[in-house]
């Protein structure tokens, strides 16, 4: 049997939701620069939206924004007991705490997948990410405390897949390959992934830490902030400490919710 055709009208318009999910409110040609549709096109799916009562136009400023209506899409996603019970609260807590953006992530194919973030309640974001967002390997600090962290062959599959990508991201794993691992072992020497990405015309630096449970990396945290606002070494010892003990806590709740669903799954097994 064939596989069906794409409906290319309903990935329009899940895109324009997606642009929209990361910006409070955005205009016509913010959504079609971001989608890179033509703003006739962009238009009328935004106002598709509205009449389905997912988007609004706002009269104060002619920007769109989300209803909560779309909150009513995520009701039937199940996700993992400790993703969802402790790390959310966790990092949210930290964010509080440190008021600079946070997130996890875990390895989903040859990306990242970012699992939750703070970008929605901290002021000091500079491009909002969201849940289930992607993340490249090579390029973000999460990605690179992955794989220097994870076992060499799972590392050495990964970097395989990558090498034979066409993206512009991936470019890093046909480099030399022992100048990748090199890298890759300072980053594990040093228990963390600094990155610095330009961003609206600003570097921001990414750092992150491995999540470890029985002897596995189960995600990564990132703490992000301008360049600007605090140098590396200043940020490393700042940060590394509280991301570290966070790390640990979530390590704690991943090893609990795991012993708790193999104990109820016991008796069931012994009948």
């Amino acid at each position: 049997m064939e596989s069906a055709r794409p409906i290319r009208a309903l990935t329009r318009g899940l895109d324009a939701l997606t642009a929209l999910n990361t910006r409070d409110g955005a205009t016509v040609s913010e959504v079609a620069q971001e989608i890179r549709l033509p703003r006739t096109t962009v238009y009328r799916i935004l106002e598709t939206l509205c009449d389905a009562g997912f988007v609004f136009r706002d009269a104060a400023d002619e920007r769109y924004r989300l209803t909560i209506r779309v909150r009513g899409l995520s009701q039937g996603f199940n996700d993992d007991a400790w993703m969802s019970q402790s790390a959310r609260s966790l990092i949210f807590e930290l964010c509080r705490e440190i008021v600079w953006p946070i997130s996890i992530a875990t390895v989903s194919g040859a990306a990242m997948l970012v699992r939750e973030t703070t970008d929605h309640i901290t002021p000091l974001a500079i491009d909002r990410s969201s849940a289930g967002a992607e993340a490249p390997l090579l390029t973000t600090a999460a990605g690179r405390a992955y794989l220097a962290f994870c076992p060499a062959a799972e590392r050495d599959g990964l970097i395989d897949v990558l090498a034979r990508s066409n993206k512009e991201d991936d470019k890093l794993a046909r480099a030399p390959r022992d100048e990748l691992q090199l890298t890759l072992s300072d980053i594990k020497r040093q228990g963390y992934a600094a990155v610095t990405r330009t961003r609206r015309l600003v570097d921001e630096v990414s750092l992150g830490v491995p999540v470890i449970a029985s002897d596995r990396v189960i995600a990564v945290i990132t703490v992000r902030f301008p360049s600007s606002a605090m140098p590396l070494q200043t940020a490393v010892e700042r940060f590394l400490p509280k991301l570290r003990q966070c790390a640990a806590k979530i390590s704690g709740s991943f090893l609990e919710h795991q012993a708790a669903a193999k104990a109820k799954s016991a008796p069931e097994a012994a009948v």
